[in-house]
């Protein structure tokens, strides 16, 4: 049996991209329970060398919006990356859920073969069969940010858990 590029895609990100909104609703969460700054969360970093929290949130939904467009031949919609607040965060997250809720699964089914050329680092790029590109990179940028996330918050005490970063609220 073969999965599909629309189904190995759309219903993933979909997934991952709401359980990490439920993760940043329980950040937002802890914030007023504990009357903390929120940039004590959204400012920090895991190493010195590592984006802050803000910047994986962007960076997941980048990789998502992206990666669909790329596949799918739709242009992807332009984000100015000014987002500093939890809100914000949450606005961000549910603009892309919006944006691939648009990408027809046709657009992306037979993509497997499909040079994509894009970004890999600053003056870089590479090009990968579709496939590749969605199992190799984009999938798990995906998850890498979203995870970076996850336990940059987990870190700072906010209780989430591996059930919150696999079924979100769905439990």
């Amino acid at each position: 049996m073969t999965i599909s590029m629309s189904s190995a895609s759309l219903p993933v990100c979909t997934r991952m991209l709401t359980n990490l909104s439920h993760i940043l609703s329980k950040a937002e969460q802890f914030v007023e329970t504990k009357k903390i700054d929120p940039t004590a969360l959204t400012s920090y970093r895991l190493a010195p060398d590592m984006f802050p929290f803000t910047r994986q949130v962007l960076i997941a939904c980048d990789a998502v919006k992206n990666g669909v467009a790329r596949l799918s031949g739709v242009e992807a919609p332009k984000f100015e990356d000014t987002e500093t607040t939890l809100t914000q965060l949450q606005e961000r997250i549910q603009k892309t859920l919006a944006f691939i809720a648009t990408v027809p699964a046709a657009a992306l089914d037979g993509t497997e073969d499909k040079e994509i050329t894009f970004p890999a680092g600053p003056g870089k790029t590479r090009t990968l069969k579709g496939q590749d590109y969605l199992s190799g990179w984009m999938l798990p940028n995906m998850y890498f940010h979203i995870t970076t996330a996850y336990t940059i918050l987990r870190h700072n005490g906010v209780d989430v858990g591996k059930v919150d970063y696999l079924l979100g609220a769905q439990d």
